[in-house]
């Protein structure tokens, strides 16, 4: 047969030829198993290329912890274990899970589901004790599940999570779950000492307060208002310290003794706004921001009489009626802790708090002004609480 009429097909990956005649039936096919074999060296060399798949998984499962602490939303931690197989695979090590911070694991009420439920029960199986703290607060207060929230939140003070401590404190001061007549003051005012001690500025301006009413334990004023001081001095300092992560300056402006001269009510200025200077508060925990939003979204509902805490960086539900206390001068407003009541009074209610005697004395023509912080009141009738305003 004469090469005029051959067909050579050349393999490149081995410089061999291939020779067929030009009618031969085989000619198709070795230019498809020619393609074929051409096609599997490019993928083989491009494995080759890919790093990821060469990283052992002790280092991505170490990789996907620093990224679980450190995200400021789910959707950051998220993201990332979806992209791939392996990801959502080593995205479920319990060391992964464990080491997830709060705003990992802050979920947002309209988004509650029973995936969100397991993720978060995945969590306290890992040993996550801010997980431990975050589900223990829904089951108690939107779930209903008293026994459950308290033991989760209890798992979580073990292991000294100081919101935990704090919590479970007010718990006790209040009797939330139980009977008023179940009140476990020097329980409460013991976990309330042992928050304080881990740093806890709520806690620290509640122990404050109980040292200045002899609640819970002996009075004792002066000890009282120098842990007031020190709350407010430890709030400031945490403060410009987020301040200055972030690159903010404090802003200066106008302030009378009731709050802005323009009459707005800035939530953000309750540190330091009677000496005009505008520094927001701390952050409110996730678990916090939660249940405001279960509450004021409809999604939970109070039964009839319940109320929630005024103070709009809490949101803790009454569990029986009248458990909270209430403001002694305008009756209006309910507070579930003094810390809470003292939050609230330099945020705005010192501008919005007027007497119910100013009310009376309106309709006579008279009027009254009132001086320094209003106190709060046990609408149980155990203990009535003036709160002194200057802490």
């Amino acid at each position: 047969m004469s090469s005029a009429f051959l067909c050579i097909l050349r393999n490149k990956t081995n410089n061999r030829a291939i020779v067929f005649p030009p009618s031969s039936p085989s000619l198709s096919k070795a230019k498809m198993a020619l393609r074929k074999k051409q096609k599997t060296c490019v993928e083989t060399v491009t494995e080759k290329l890919d790093l990821f798949d060469g990283l052992p998984d002790d280092l991505v499962v170490f990789v996907l912890a620093k990224l679980s602490t450190s995200a400021s939303r789910p959707s950051d931690f998220i993201n990332t274990i979806v992209t791939c197989k392996r990801l959502s695979r080593l995205g479920k090590h319990p060391l992964v899970l464990s080491k997830a911070g709060s705003k990992a694991l802050a979920v947002k009420a309209n988004n509650w589901s029973d995936s969100a439920h397991r993720f978060l029960v995945r969590c306290v199986v890992a040993g996550n004790t801010e997980a431990c703290y975050t589900l223990g607060m829904i089951r108690f207060y939107c779930l209903q599940n008293r026994a459950s929230g308290m033991s989760l939140m209890a798992k979580a003070a073990v292991k000294s999570h100081p919101s935990a401590l704090y919590s479970l404190s007010v718990i006790q001061f209040n009797g939330s779950g139980v009977s008023k007549n179940q009140k476990n003051l020097s329980s409460g005012f013991t976990l309330c000492a042992r928050a304080a001690f881990l740093g806890h500025v709520d806690a620290i301006r509640e122990l404050g307060h109980c040292l200045l009413d002899g609640y819970g334990v002996v009075q004792d004023i002066p000890k009282g208002r120098q842990i007031l001081i020190e709350a407010n001095a430890r709030e400031f300092m945490l403060t410009l310290s987020a301040m200055m992560k972030h690159q903010q300056q404090p802003m200066f402006h106008q302030c009378d003794q009731f709050g802005c001269f323009n009459g707005s009510v800035n939530p953000d200025c309750p540190l330091l706004s009677d000496f005009g200077y505008n520094v927001g508060g701390l952050e409110v925990h996730p678990v916090n921001t939660f249940l405001r939003e279960w509450f004021g979204s409809g999604k939970g509902v109070l039964a009839h009489g319940l109320r929630n805490c005024s103070y709009i960086g809490c949101g803790r539900p009454e569990t029986r009626s009248h458990e909270f206390r209430r403001c002694s001068a305008c009756g209006l407003v309910n507070y579930c802790s003094r810390g809470c009541q003292a939050l609230d009074w330099r945020s705005k209610h010192k501008m919005e708090c007027i007497p119910i005697q100013r009310w009376e004395n309106q309709e006579g023509g008279g009027d009254v002004v009132v001086e320094g912080m209003a106190g709060i009141e046990d609408v149980e009738g155990d203990h009535d609480l003036a709160v002194d305003g200057r802490d």
